[in-house]
C-alpha cells in the first residue's frame, strides 16, 4: 500500500455489529493508512477519549461545524450525529496518504455524490440472523435497541451498489485477509 503522489480515501461501513471497527483497528498503521477520527454528539463509552476515539461534541456544536463546512461528510444514525472533519481528510489525502472513515451509508452516499476518490467496501454480515446473535451477544442494549439497528441493517444491505467490494465477516481473520487484499490491489 504505498500509493501515489496525492492519497485516496478508504471507506469501510457496514451494519452496526458486523465487525467494522475490528477490521479498522487491525488496518491502522498498515503502510500509508492513517485513522480519521471522527465527531459525534453521543456520550463516551467508557474508557473512549475526546479526540482519540471521536471528537465529542455537542448537538449545538455539531450542527455549527456543519453549517460551515466542517465536515466531509455527516450522518444521523441512531438519534447521534456523525461527521467526518473535512481539514484532516484534505491535509492527509493531499500528503499522499489513504484516510481511513468508518462510516454510514449516509455518509458514503455524500462522499459518492462528491466523487471523493478511493476505495469503499462494505462488511457484511452472514446473515442477519447472525448479526442479531452479535448485537445480543453484546450484552449492553435493551432489545427495542437491537430491533432498530435490525431494521437499519437490512436497509443498508440493499445500499450495496454504492460500494467497490462487500466483503462478507463470517469470520473477522479471513475478512482482514480480504479487506487487505482488496486494499493491496486498489492502492498501488
Amino acid at each position: 500500500m504505498t500509493g501515489t503522489a496525492e492519497g485516496k480515501l478508504i471507506v469501510i461501513s457496514g451494519p452496526s455489529g458486523v465487525g467494522k471497527t475490528t477490521i479498522c483497528h487491525a488496518l491502522r498503521g498498515r503502510g500509508r493508512i492513517v485513522r480519521s477520527v471522527s465527531a459525534t454528539t453521543r456520550a463516551p463509552r467508557p474508557g473512549e477519549t475526546d479526540g482519540r476515539d471521536y471528537f465529542f461534541l455537542t448537538r449545538e456544536a455539531f450542527v455549527a461545524k456543519r453549517e460551515k463546512g466542517g465536515f466531509l461528510e455527516w450522518a444521523e444514525y441512531a438519534g447521534n450525529l456523525y461527521g467526518t472533519p473535512k481539514e484532516f481528510v484534505e491535509k492527509e489525502t493531499k500528503a499522499g496518504n489513504f484516510p481511513l472513515l468508518e462510516i454510514e451509508v449516509q455518509g458514503v452516499e455524500q462522499l459518492r455524490k462528491q466523487g471523493w476518490p478511493g476505495v469503499y467496501v462494505f462488511i457484511a454480515p452472514p446473515s442477519i440472523g447472525d448479526l442479531r446473535k452479535r448485537l445480543e451477544g453484546r450484552g449492553n442494549m435493551p432489545p427495542e435497541v437491537i430491533e432498530r439497528r435490525i431494521k437499519v441493517a437490512e436497509a443498508e444491505l440493499k445500499r450495496t451498489d454504492l460500494y467497490d467490494f462487500a466483503v462478507v465477516n463470517d469470520t473477522v481473520d479471513r475478512a482482514l485477509a480480504e479487506v487487505l487484499d482488496i486494499l493491496d490491489k486498489k492502492l498501488k
